[in-house]
C-alpha cells in the first residue's frame, strides 16, 4: 500500500498543480494519505507525521507492507526522529520575521543562527523563516530544540530506503514541462476554485507552487507567458532545494539511486524490486 510523503499532494484542493495521482495512475493499488486534508487546514509535519503513523500501524496489522513516496523531506524526519517540543512563538516576532525581505531574513539568520543558516539555501524563505522566529521567540536554535525531539518511529520499524537522484539537468527540463502541460490539464481551473473560497492566502495550500502565480495572472497582475516562466521557475527552484535537503540531510548509509532514464544503463525498477525483496 502506498502512502504519501508529499506536502502539496495532501490536499484535496491539488489534484493538477501537484500531480497527485490519478485513479489510473493508481493502478487498482490502495494509496493513503493523498488529498486527505481540506485546504483551509494546514498540514503541519507533526499533523502528517502523527496521520502517517496511524496508516502504517493499520497496514502492518492487515499483514501488508507500507511503502512511503513524496519529496516532502522534513516529513519523513519527523516521523522517524519525532520532533521537537518548541513553545508556540510570539505573534508579534512571527508577524516581523515574516514581513522581513527574504535576503534580509537570511543575512539576519547567519548572525542569530549560523549553523542553521548554513543548512539551509538562501532562497528557502519558509525554513529561513522559521528558524529565526524560533531563536528570537525562544532564545533558543532551532537545532538545539531537536536536540529533545520525542515520538519518532525509526526504531520500532525495519526501514528499507532508497533515495532517488536522477540527473539534475533532466529534472529542470521536466519542471519546465510538466508546468505548461499542467495549464493546459486544468490548473487554471483548479486556482479559480481555490480563489472563489477566500483562503487566507498564507494557507500553504494557497502558495502551492503555481497557485500565486496563476492567481496573478487571473489578477491581471501578470501577462499570460509570465505565468508559465514564473511557475516553472518556481518548480526548478523547489527541485533545487530538493536536491540540497536530500544530499545534506538523510543519514549516510541511505542507499541511492542515479538513474538516467535517456538509457538503459540503470533500472529504476530494479532498485524498489530490491527493496522488496529485502
Amino acid at each position: 500500500m502506498i502512502v504519501n510523503a508529499d506536502s502539496a499532494q495532501v490536499y484535496a484542493d491539488l489534484q493538477i498543480l501537484s500531480a497527485r495521482p490519478t485513479e489510473e495512475e493508481m493502478d487498482g493499488i490502495e494509496h493513503r494519505l493523498f488529498g486527505a486534508w481540506d485546504g483551509a487546514e494546514p498540514c503541519s509535519a507533526a499533523a502528517w507525521a502523527a496521520r502517517a503513523k496511524a496508516e502504517i500501524a493499520d497496514i502492518h496489522a492487515a499483514g501488508a507492507v507500507p511503502i512511503l513516496v513524496g519529496g516532502t523531506g522534513l516529513y519523513f524526519k519527523v516521523l522517524l526522529e519525532g520532533i521537537a517540543p518548541i513553545p508556540a512563538i510570539d505573534p508579534a516576532v512571527r508577524a516581523a520575521v515574516r514581513a522581513m525581505d527574504e535576503a534580509d531574513a537570511y543575512k539576519l539568520l547567519q548572525i542569530e543562527d549560523p549553523e542553521r543558516a548554513a543548512m539551509l539555501d538562501p532562497g528557502d524563505r519558509q525554513r529561513i523563516a522559521r528558524a529565526l522566529e524560533v531563536k528570537r521567540s525562544t532564545g533558543v536554535t532551532l537545532g538545539d530544540w531537536q536536540m529533545a525531539k520525542a515520538g519518532g518511529i525509526a526504531e520500532e520499524v525495519t526501514l528499507h530506503p532508497l533515495i532517488v537522484e536522477p540527473e539534475r539537468q533532466w529534472v529542470y527540463d521536466r519542471c519546465d514541462a510538466r508546468f505548461a502541460a499542467m495549464l493546459d490539464s486544468g490548473a487554471i481551473a483548479e486556482v479559480e476554485a481555490l480563489l472563489e473560497r477566500g483562503l487566507d492566502p498564507d494557507l500553504p495550500v494557497m502558495r502551492a507552487i503555481g497557485v500565486p502565480e496563476i492567481a496573478a495572472w487571473l489578477a491581471g497582475e501578470i501577462e499570460a507567458e509570465e505565468v508559465v516562466a514564473a511557475g516553472s521557475q518556481a518548480t526548478r527552484n523547489y527541485a533545487k532545494r530538493q536536491f540540497t535537503w536530500f544530499r545534506r540531510q538523510p543519514p549516510a548509509g541511505w542507499p541511492r539511486a542515479r538513474p538516467d532514464w535517456e538509457s538503459e544503463n540503470i533500472d529504476i525498477e530494479a532498485h524498489f524490486a530490491s527493496l522488496l525483496r529485502k
